[in-house]
């Protein structure tokens, strides 16, 4: 008797693994690049650290705000979608039957099956065929705009947190050297496990994080170090 194999999918992640993801990767970049230009431009521990915390705690609140309103805003233009289909299947069902057969033919149906497969999906659920097949719209991809925020807010904190720790436990001279380093391996850490939670390549993920949290640093640091303004 063989088992039945059960497939691993992991779409159902993506709206908090998005949010999640881009957050902490945000936290952990601005907010070392913030402390690298204030470290690269001072001479003193304390407007290092507190460039760091005001960047932590603006950035997870505007990271955590602006997710909101940007999936809220999705979450309107999918409401308004079904509000118009809903309206649409109560005044056209027969043009919207031949619409949605139309869409099964050109997936490689033939025209008889289409049709049948669309007559029994519009008897089952109309609505749901419709939002997932004509609009796109999915249970497992629908938009959630407090718990995008949620994520996103906490991820950044999280991530923020760590160069602010690194900030103050690590030795003032070559501060921006230490923050890079660990601000790298600590995107490469994040880069693997966001790769492992969404099943895609860790090796891609930690070269395109890393390549562009280098180059952002960077040119933060350069910004510090051209102005030359002591801090101290």
């Amino acid at each position: 008797m063989h088992e039945q194999t059960i497939e691993k999918h992991y779409m159902n992640r993506s709206g908090w693994l998005r949010a999640g993801v881009l957050g902490a990767n945000d936290g952990i970049l601005s907010t070392a690049s913030i402390i690298i230009g204030v470290a690269a431009a001072s001479s003193a521990r304390d407007p290092v650290l507190l460039a760091g915390v005001a960047g932590l705690v603006a950035g997870a609140l505007s990271m955590a705000a602006g997710e909101y309103v940007s999936v809220s805003s999705q979450t309107d233009v999918e409401k308004s979608d079904l509000a118009r289909e809903k309206q649409e299947l109560i005044d056209t069902p027969e043009e919207e039957l031949v619409e949605l057969a139309k869409i099964y033919e050109g997936r490689g149906l033939k025209t008889e099956t289409a049709l049948e497969v669309a007559r029994q999906l519009t008897a089952h659920n109309a609505l749901e065929a419709h939002a997932r097949d004509e609009l796109g719209i999915h249970e497992m991809t629908e938009a959630k705009p407090l718990q995008a925020a949620l994520s996103s807010g906490v991820a950044f904190t999280v991530g923020g947190f760590l160069p602010v720790l690194v900030a103050f436990l690590a030795p003032l001279k070559g501060m921006e050297y230490i923050q890079y380093a660990f601000a790298i391996l600590f995107l490469a850490v994040l880069g693997i496990v966001a790769a492992r939670a969404g099943g895609s390549n860790p090796i891609k993920a930690v070269l395109r994080i890393t390549f562009w949290g280098t180059l952002a640093m960077g040119l933060t640091a350069l910004i510090g170090h051209l102005f030359q303004v002591n801090l101290a």
